[in-house]
């Protein structure tokens, strides 16, 4: 389902009335007939020249002044899953495909479809077999309004470009570093006596990621509680690239230091405060900057540090995506006046804290974790 950002973006492409480097107008869906052209569109707009996401709109008339056409009733119309199937029969190089879905947006004057061509590092996209005229080997891609015909292939710098990508040479060093988290095997520990740790990308030693214990926080979070041993070990973390730190965060020592990783986000199921607070919980989002850390720091854990970390996860929220996130908590807060009922068979671990904490108030947390994670698998299956 498109976001209101997303359909805020897409009346304002259609309101110029105009294609471009990204953005592409249909009067109606493609025929069986025009499937190459289907396909050939596809693959411009994956290897477009604006690292953009990109959108094939169908049920815009370009002759009638970019008057809206209407799809309901088009014989050809095709979902998410249809395209899907189509780019999964053709054969493309090294099997990597672009990443498409097919979303509906209301207007006033009917339904249009949009194909959303996901941005992302794989490109170039090309073919290792020909399909109706669709040639194999040809890099296409999309400048300005144009796409690059199909019996040529692109000009030698849009291709290295495309490949530049791909290897993230035209990344900021922060995407670059991050990228190379995800490979943890190729980071080594520094040889040094110092308190902090430090770990470099073997290709780039430039790239450094050191952590160190922060001896002036003591205090606890509910997630704490879920070890065996819930003293607090905090740490300070920072990613660098020379001498300039690039991102900085909170490490975490588990279970008495056996575990270590960088603390959770956190957030409020509600915006403004109720009866029952605001329901603060804690949690990572997948293939964001922290949860790209999370695993980086559990790759190089013992299985002592593993059980730790799964007992972590089990009171901390994993979303897909920060979408899912979103939609969830529009769905946990219609369900919070059952909070009671998600509570039947939940046990909250005991809890010894310092003189001057206040127990109710971590275990009210604790509580909370728990039953927002019994409604994600919830709201998952819906």
């Amino acid at each position: 389902m498109l976001t209101n950002k997303q359909k805020e973006k897409i009346y304002n492409l259609i309101s110029q009335k105009q294609e471009g480097a990204y953005w592409d107008f249909k009067r109606e869906w493609y025929s069986k007939e025009k499937q190459a052209d289907l396909l050939h569109d596809i693959i411009c707009m994956a290897n477009n020249m604006e690292c953009h996401d990109a959108y094939i709109i169908i049920g815009i008339d370009e002759e009638k002044d970019c008057s809206i056409q209407d799809v309901k009733n088009d014989p050809n119309r095709r979902n998410t899953q249809k395209i899907v199937d189509f780019l999964r029969d053709k054969k493309f190089a090294g099997g990597v495909r672009p990443r498409v879905v097919v979303e509906l947006l209301q207007v006033e004057d009917g339904e249009i479809d949009i194909i959303i061509i996901k941005n992302d590092y794989y490109t170039p996209y090309f073919l290792e077999e020909n399909y109706k005229g669709v040639n194999a080997n040809n890099i296409y891609t999309r400048v300005f309004d144009t796409n690059t015909p199909k019996n040529k292939s692109a000009d030698i710098v849009h291709i290295e470009y495309l490949w530049k990508k791909r290897f993230r040479l035209l990344s900021t060093p922060l995407e670059q570093i991050f990228y190379y988290l995800l490979s943890s095997e190729d980071w080594l520990d520094t040889e040094d006596n110092s308190s902090m740790t430090r770990k470099y990308y073997k290709y780039a030693p430039e790239f450094v990621i050191e952590y160190c214990e922060d001896n002036n926080r003591n205090g606890y979070e509910y997630y704490l509680f879920s070890q065996m041993d819930s003293r607090p070990h905090w740490y300070n973390i920072y990613v660098n690239y020379y001498q300039t730190t690039l991102f900085s965060t909170i490490g975490i020592g588990l279970d008495g230091n056996r575990g270590f990783t960088n603390a959770p986000c956190t957030d409020f199921l509600f915006d403004r405060w109720r009866d029952n607070g605001k329901v603060l919980f804690k949690y990572y989002i997948k293939e964001s900057r922290e949860w790209i850390l999370h695993e980086f720091f559990m790759e190089y854990e013992s299985d002592e540090a593993m059980r730790a970390n799964d007992r972590f996860e089990e009171c901390v929220l994993i979303f897909k995506s920060e979408l899912e996130m979103q939609e969830f908590k529009d769905y946990a807060r219609e369900k919070w006046e059952e909070r009671t009922d998600y509570l039947k068979g939940m046990i909250v671990p005991y809890m010894e804290l310092p003189e001057g904490y206040v127990e109710d108030a971590f275990k009210e947390e604790y509580e909370n974790a728990l039953i927002l994670k019994k409604m994600l698998d919830e709201y998952r299956t819906i």
